[in-house]
């Protein structure tokens, strides 16, 4: 998604200290998401957001749940007008709890960018600029190159972004095929 610069995976919204995967306590799986405004809005992310799951499904676990949690009154507002439209579009409670941001733990390196991960050859490839886990997980490259693995991503912006990747021939064409398949 355009103006996305980095993404992050952790833990929030609880109150264990130093939540791990294997000791996350009252904590929920989370994505932090870093985005320039000048180049998408918190509404679109929202609209990404509620696209990409059934808000209206009850969640398992606390450590599975859907949830947003917002920095300030305007995302609050924002998230919960557009909970309520997604309601009455469905016709259902939306189970997803709106929540003040209260802190966020980085997750452990072997979570981040878990679909790069999956994909060796590319993971392969762009370690190789970010040998570094501290600037694998910071990488706005990466971040993209998980993006399209995933089936996200406009076709004018893929096709923009993938000579800025840094990837050889080879790599973008299996990041081309991938992409494609993802998306049905």
């Amino acid at each position: 998604m355009p103006g996305v610069v980095r993404t992050r995976v952790g833990y929030a919204g609880g109150t264990t200290r130093n939540p791990t995967y294997r000791s996350i306590g009252d904590h929920a799986e989370t994505i932090q998401i870093e985005f320039d405004l000048s180049k998408t809005s918190y509404a679109e992310l929202l609209g990404v957001f509620w696209s990409t799951h059934n808000p209206c499904a009850r969640s398992w676990s606390r450590q599975y749940m859907s949830a947003i949690f917002w920095h300030d009154e305007g995302q609050r507002k924002l998230a919960e007008e557009s909970a309520a439209r997604i309601a009455r579009e469905r016709g259902e409670k939306v189970e997803t709890e709106i929540l003040p941001f209260r802190g966020f733990t980085v997750a452990e390196d072997y979570h981040q960018k878990y679909g790069l991960r999956g994909a060796r050859d590319l993971f392969r490839e762009i370690s190789t600029y970010y040998p570094d886990p501290a600037a694998f997980r910071e990488s706005t490259a990466a971040a993209r190159l998980n993006c399209y693995l995933a089936g996200s991503g406009e076709p004018a912006d893929f096709e923009r972004d993938l000579p800025r990747l840094g990837l050889s021939e080879r790599a973008r064409e299996a990041l081309r095929e991938r992409w494609r398949e993802a998306r049905g």
